[in-house]
């Protein structure tokens, strides 16, 4: 899990900061999102009984904003809702790339803090429920998004 932190950095400063100039930018994305899908397998903690503070979301930065300015092409996209329906081929919805990155920085912020500030044990507790609950789903859907995009 040494690894954790420096990929959730690398992820959290396209929401954090506007208008990065980074080489290769997406590749980059993409490898790092693949790192944190593949550190979830690796999630061993004891549950932490300690009552701790929540985070204060209020405190950050416009984060839509800077996804935004960090990917200018990112947008709508197609999806299909229930996969396994293969009779009516009519349940399509609509996805948002730039909420799929917002949604994964917001929840990588989070985890990030829980073990800086409460304990591992709480932050890796975090990690498993959030991802399996919300943030993986984010993953998959950003990653077929680029894919879909790039080729």
């Amino acid at each position: 899990m040494t690894e954790l932190i420096p990929t959730i950095n690398e992820i959290v400063k396209y929401g954090l900061q506007p208008n990065l100039t980074v080489t290769d930018k997406e590749k980059l994305l993409e490898r790092h999102l693949v790192k944190i899908y593949d550190l979830y397998f690796d999630i061993e903690y004891k549950f932490d009984k300690t009552n701790f503070p929540d985070l204060d979301k209020s405190k950050f930065p416009d984060i839509r904003k800077n996804v935004e300015s960090n990917f200018r092409d990112y947008g709508f996209y197609k999806t299909i809702l229930d996969i396994n329906d293969f009779q009516t081929f009519v349940d399509i919805g609509t996805g948002d790339a730039i909420d799929d990155l917002l949604d994964i920085i917001t929840d990588l912020i989070e985890l990030k803090w829980r073990i800086e500030n409460n304990s591992l044990a709480d932050g890796l507790w975090f990690f498993e429920h959030v991802f399996r609950t919300h943030t993986q789903q984010h993953i998959l859907d950003l990653l077929n998004f680029m894919k879909q995009k790039n080729g």
